[in-house]
């Protein structure tokens, strides 16, 4: 644990929910924030700098490796919304609606980007793949995702607007997003100058969302009936089913004869789940619903647990590439001599 940082990002998340619970007037429905516009150029800002720093020349040096995109795309869209509906089945009947529908949600969310390339990196990974695939996942949820609740609560009875939902996704997700890559070529050169500005603007709107989405909740009074109880099953669930994933990948990496590089980019990209992605799509799927804090905490719990758990695993993996590479180069070194 020593390598995971609680960073300022993350006080922000515990900093928005007490603001939430202490103030929700001003973010709550009809509040003098006007959430229900705020959210959507909230979300239109996101995808639009996400656009804006999307560079298809490294998308384009991992395509290469067809079974590892089909294992990552396969575990992010298929095991896990597979997992997420074998936990609605075994919590029926105990665990809230609101938290079941959290932890689909979760389940079917798309792989987070930074932190993915990021932790490959650190262990010695195949970058290029990570990239590839961490970018592509982003891509397919905004159809995916939406049409695995769809399933899953047309399933069960509620109405889900799948057409109004892809239009507003469309709207204001993928319309920024693509006009932030056709602004590559006017504005790409400066945002690469300003990324780490970019990124803070990028961290505080996600915040203000999160904020947005918990006011709500607390104006409604959903907490007040789940307290500290839902938080504990939050919590428990998402480190049993970010275990549980992270020794998929690697079992299933090892039966196919997948190497190390790739492995540790199918780990990483495979097992994480995107916060910066999620709360924006979160208040554009579900809109008003006051449980959307409640829907949103099993993926506010996964986040910081598949940073400290990925830090540790990927010091770990490159310690032992080091220690490999420097036994392989003694043993040229001999062989030579």
């Amino acid at each position: 644990m020593k390598h995971f940082k609680f960073d300022w990002f993350m006080k922000g998340m515990v900093v928005a929910v007490l603001l939430a619970s202490l103030w929700p007037e001003p973010g709550a429905h009809g509040g003098w924030l006007q959430p229900e516009l705020l959210n959507k150029i909230g979300v239109a800002l996101i995808f639009f700098l996400n656009g804006l720093g999307l560079s298809f020349a490294a998308l384009r040096q991992g395509t290469a490796q067809w079974r590892v995109h089909l294992l990552v795309q396969g575990i992010t869209f298929g095991l896990f919304p597979i997992l997420g509906l074998g936990i609605l089945f075994v919590t029926q009947g105990w665990m809230k609606p609101d938290l079941q529908l959290g932890f689909f949600y979760l389940c079917a969310l798309p792989s987070t980007v930074s932190s993915s390339v990021a932790l490959t990196a650190v262990a010695k990974g195949n970058v290029p793949v990570a990239v590839f695939n961490a970018t592509l996942s982003s891509l397919l949820g905004v159809v995916l995702t939406p049409l695995w609740l769809g399933l899953v609560i047309g399933h069960s009875g509620a109405e889900f607007p799948v057409g109004e939902v892809m239009l507003d996704l469309c709207l204001w997700l993928l319309l920024p997003l693509a006009v932030g890559q056709l602004s590559r070529p006017l504005l790409g050169a400066w945002a690469h100058r300003h990324k780490k500005r970019l990124a803070l603007v990028d961290r505080i709107t996600i915040l203000v969302l999160v904020y947005t989405s918990f006011a709500d909740s607390v104006a409604q009074g959903v907490w007040s009936h789940y307290g500290i109880a839902a938080v504990l099953e939050a919590a428990v669930g998402s480190a049993l089913v970010f275990c549980g994933v992270i020794y998929a990948v690697n079992a299933l990496c090892r039966a196919i004869g997948i190497a190390e590089p790739e492995r540790y980019a199918a780990v990483f990209c495979g097992s994480k789940k995107t916060l910066a992605s999620g709360v924006p799509m979160a208040q554009l799927i579900f809109g008003a619903n006051p449980a959307l804090g409640l829907i949103l905490l099993p993926i506010m719990i996964y986040h910081p647990f598949q940073l400290a758990v990925g830090g540790v695993l990927a010091q770990k993996w490159a310690k032992e590439r080091e220690q490999a590479e420097g036994e392989a180069a003694s043993a040229t070194a001999k062989a030579a001599g």
